[in-house]
């Protein structure tokens, strides 16, 4: 299974970041074939609404250095997104890759029933790490999220979720956390 792995924190090696580490060792351990990107790493822009891809292209017109993520995304069987949460929200990294999946969707979309230009199916993991030490909190986040990557056609979805992670090294005493993603990773490669 092609896997690819989108990392919207800042940091290179941040919580989250090494959450996903984890999940995608388990996962090449059973065979995958990893894909990662480090948003903070590259250069790209957000969606300019000029709405090529809806009207003369099947793909987004920006051409940078996003392009390659968006193209792989397409070939994969699973995607991993994994984020910090910044003012109860995704980084601003993570919520400028998303916008930029807009062009998954086809002219209609509103009214198709196959809105995506993506093949159906495909594995969502969701991984976010916080602060705070509800583990309630920020629940609304990943179903906000997932309701958009259903519409790209996504089937199944999974949250791996750390609180109470904020300084980098943090996640390193979580067992429980590191045990949820090699279940995670067990699951999604059977």
């Amino acid at each position: 299974m092609k896997i690819v792995c989108v990392k919207g924190s800042p940091r290179l090696y941040g919580n989250s970041a090494t959450i996903a580490d984890y999940f995608l060792k388990t996962a090449q351990g059973k065979g995958g074939e990893i894909q990662t990107f480090a948003l903070n790493r590259i250069k790209y822009s957000g969606c300019q609404a000029c709405m090529v891809c809806k009207t003369k292209q099947d793909k987004c017109a920006i051409n940078d250095e996003l392009t390659e993520v968006l193209d792989a995304i397409r070939e994969a069987d699973i995607l991993v997104i994994a984020t910090p949460i910044y003012f109860s929200e995704v980084t601003g990294q993570v919520k400028t890759f998303i916008d930029r999946t807009f062009s998954y969707l086809v002219p209609d979309y509103m009214t198709n029933p196959k809105p995506s230009r993506l093949m159906p199916g495909k594995t969502l993991v969701f991984i976010i790490a916080y602060e705070n030490a509800d583990e309630k909190s920020y629940s609304d986040v990943f179903s906000r999220y997932e309701l958009f990557f259903r519409f790209f056609g996504v089937g199944e979805t999974h949250l791996i979720k750390a609180n109470t992670v904020d300084a980098i090294g943090d996640i390193d005493s979580r067992a429980d956390i590191f045990k949820l993603a090699e279940e995670t990773a067990e699951l999604v490669m059977k």
